[in-house]
C-alpha cells in the first residue's frame, strides 16, 4: 500500500482483468455498493490524430507524438461486469478517499484528465486522454482514472513496466501483469469454480482459451480430482 502500483496489482490479482482493461478503468466503471466493475473499453497507446500529425510534420520534427486512448474492448465477450470481494472492495474504497484528499492537497497543481473525441483510420470513435493541470480551464469532459499517482498523474501500462522489473529483480520472479491473470484463473479452478463462469469472468469468447491457456494442471487439481472421485464412488457403493 502507498505505491501507485498497489491498486493496479490488486485489481489484476482479484479480478483477472487484462492489463489494457485494468488501466482503462475509471471510477464510473466501479460500483462500490454492489462490488462490481464494468469493462466497456480498453486503453491503447497511439499516435495523435491526423490533424496533429500534420502540425508536427510542419514543424520539421521527426518523432511522432503519442498518447493514451480509450478504444473498444478486444472482443464482444470482453464487455462484461465482474464481481469482486471484500479485500478489493476495502482497497478501492480507501483509494477513492485518498484520491479525493490528494486532489484537495495539490489544489490547482493536481493533474486531471479530459477526453477528446477523435476518429481512427477505420472511422471508429476513440477518445484521447489529455492530462492537464486542474487550474487549466477546459470545455472537454473530465474522466477520473482509477490508476493514478498521488499528484493525479496517470499510471500507464508503460510506467507499470518499472514495477514489473522491480518484482523480477527483488523476488526473482518472471513477472508481468499477465501473470496475475494466469494466477487468478488457476486459483479459481483449483478452488472448484465453474469453468464456464471463469470464462465469462476473464472475457474469453472461447472456453478452450480458458482451459488450454490460463488453467494449468497443478498438484492441488490432481488431488482434488482424486478426492472428488473417492467421494462420488463412496456414495455409489453405500
Amino acid at each position: 500500500a502507498g505505491s501507485r502500483y498497489h491498486i493496479p496489482l490488486m485489481i489484476g490479482f482479484y479480478t483477472g482483468l487484462r492489463i489494457s482493461e485494468a488501466f482503462a478503468l475509471t471510477w464510473d466503471d466501479i460500483d462500490l455498493e454492489n462490488r462490481t466493475l464494468t469493462i466497456n473499453k480498453q486503453i491503447v497507446k497511439r499516435n495523435f490524430g491526423a490533424d496533429v500529425r500534420k502540425a508536427v510534420e510542419k514543424t520539421g520534427k521527426k518523432e511522432m507524438r503519442s498518447s493514451w486512448y480509450f478504444t473498444t474492448p478486444k472482443t464482444a465477450s470482453s464487455m462484461r461486469t465482474v464481481k469482486f470481494g471484500d479485500t478489493l472492495y476495502q482497497a478501492l474504497k480507501q483509494e477513492h478517499t485518498t484520491q479525493l484528499k490528494n486532489e484537495l492537497k495539490y489544489s490547482e497543481y493536481y493533474t486531471i484528465h479530459v477526453l477528446k473525441k477523435e476518429v481512427d483510420e477505420k472511422g471508429n470513435d476513440m477518445y484521447r486522454i489529455v492530462p492537464i493541470q486542474k487550474c487549466v480551464e477546459s470545455t472537454l469532459p473530465r474522466v477520473r482514472m482509477v490508476c493514478i499517482a498521488e499528484n493525479g498523474e496517470y499510471t500507464s501500462t508503460d510506467s507499470f513496466k518499472y514495477c514489473a522489473r522491480v518484482i523480477h529483480k527483488e523476488l526473482l520472479l518472471a513477472f508481468d501483469y499477465h501473470s496475475l491473470r494466469h494466477t487468478h484463473a488457476t486459483i479459481l479452478i483449483e478452488s472448484g469454480a465453474d469453468v464456464k463462469d471463469v470464462q465469462t469472468r476473464l472475457g474469453h469468447s472461447n472456453i478452450q482459451t480458458t482451459l488450454q491457456t490460463y488453467v494449468h494442471d497443478t498438484e492441488i487439481m490432481a488431488e482434488r480430482s482424486v478426492d472428488l472421485f473417492e467421494q462420488a464412488a463412496g456414495r455409489k457403493t453405500s
